[in-house]
């Protein structure tokens, strides 16, 4: 089963599909889709469908790449495994 789904190597954050999400402790199969290949991982954190989940530790600072284009930086330390999105990840526009 593909619980989440990464464009490229090199991206440092995938997406959920699974409809239920992910739980906390969760064993995840992921596909990068490029390259065509699976990657495995554990959750970090619950994370919703639709939700990023990072494929690597993130410092404050650190730039988030997905489908290989830079997405934003990071506000609050995020461990692999763990959910992304508005509360530890901001826009570099502003």
């Amino acid at each position: 089963m593909i619980h989440f789904v990464v464009h490229e190597d090199g991206d440092s954050v995938g997406t959920v599909v699974v409809v239920d999400g992910v739980k906390t402790g969760d064993a995840l199969t992921g596909w990068v889709m490029e390259q065509d290949h699976l990657i495995e991982t554990r959750s970090g954190s619950d994370i919703p469908v639709g939700h990023k989940i990072a494929l690597k530790d993130l410092n404050v600072g650190d730039t988030v790449i997905k489908y290989g284009v830079d997405i934003g930086k990071v506000v609050q330390p995020i461990k692999a495994g763990q959910h992304l999105h508005v509360h530890n990840v901001k826009t570099k526009r502003w």
